[in-house]
């Protein structure tokens, strides 16, 4: 009888109090999205060589850096995964701690912060990420402009410019092909609007799996994203560098201020540029940060270079210094 009761104390209490883990995630990285830069593989490697769990983290810099300013008082999140524009408002806001991770003297000076706040791990080409499947028999967009051809119409999707990284550098892009500057978002705007009227799909987060089922068919979005589904995806893909150009944007980390696993988390920072990282990058279709060159079965998967010069390196402070001024126009106008 006694041991009847005991068994069924130990029920109850199994009820009451529910198994848990004994072990939480080692790190916590906000915005390394497994379907995006394939950050699934990177994470997986850091498993195997590293040991630390680092869960799959579905947002978008805005999202992230909003979190961790959120926390800002208990931080819960350790790295921060941005486009350059919100690893700078991160360190404006003082959510960043500085960090100089190994081979750190090895990226440019123009892709990483001064001081170690932010560093870039990688980057991308901008340009239309396209399912031939799924456009029912019309060509291939090859430029910005036959976007807004009534064919499109419901086909077409860029992400939130007001929440997403790429969202603002695809708006950068179109305002810099079509004849804008930094001080000049009117051909962005106007386009936008001319788009809406093809009532285009604006998600916040990354889409890749909708354009590989068709349910987005063209995307603005990175290379490095429309060659893994080329190449990895069942069905016909394309990456299109449109004819007006566009532009290469980098990607960056920061250690989180007064992070819960700072020393796992520089660890995993250090990784993310040492030789290995960075070949899992450039097998991702990434542009590394450091000066490695692409391998060449890698590189002969890529548009040519002459499609590429059509891609322009721009000065992304500056950009970040009129992105508020871009967002608040396109709420107000566009959205």
């Amino acid at each position: 009888m006694k041991v009847t009761r005991l068994v069924l104390a130990l029920l109850a209490l199994c009820v009451v109090a529910p198994w848990q883990p004994a072990k939480a995630a080692d790190v916590i990285c906000y915005n390394c999205p497994p379907e995006w830069a394939d950050w699934a593989s990177m994470l997986k490697a850091i498993k195997t060589d590293l040991g630390y769990d680092i869960p799959h983290d579905n947002k978008n810099s805005g999202q992230a850096l909003a979190q961790i300013l959120a926390e800002k008082s208990n931080p819960v999140g350790d790295i921060g995964y941005f486009g350059v524009t919100f690893g700078m408002k991160a360190k404006a806001q003082d959510a960043l701690d500085a960090y100089k991770p190994a081979n750190w003297d090895q990226v440019p000076a123009g892709l990483k912060d001064a001081d170690g706040y932010w560093t870039t791990i990688h980057s991308g080409t901008l340009g239309l990420f396209v399912n031939k499947d799924a456009l029912g028999g019309k060509p291939v967009p090859a430029c910005w402009k036959d976007l807004l051809k009534p064919d499109y119409k419901g086909m077409v999707g860029y992400l939130d410019p007001s929440s997403a990284a790429v969202g603002y550098v695809g708006a950068v892009a179109v305002n810099l092909a079509l004849g804008g500057s930094q001080s000049n978002f009117d051909p962005a705007l106007a386009f936008f609007k001319d788009l809406r009227k093809n009532e285009p799909i604006v998600p916040k987060q990354t889409s890749y799996a909708r354009v590989v089922s068709g349910e987005i068919p063209i995307l603005f979005d990175y290379d490095f994203n429309a060659y893994r589904a080329k190449y990895a995806e069942k069905g016909n893909f394309e990456f299109v560098i449109p004819c007006e150009g566009s532009v290469i944007f980098p990607y960056v980390v920061g250690l989180v201020k007064n992070a819960p696993d700072k020393d796992k988390a520089k660890k995993v920072i250090d990784y993310l540029l040492s030789d290995k990282g960075q070949a899992i990058w450039t097998n991702a279709y990434l542009r590394p940060a450091r000066p490695i060159e692409l391998p060449d079965a890698v590189k002969n998967k890529f548009l040519p270079d002459s499609d590429y010069a059509r891609a322009k390196s721009v000065n992304w402070g500056d950009m970040e210094t009129a992105q508020k001024a871009f967002v608040d126009r396109y709420l107000s106008e566009v959205r």
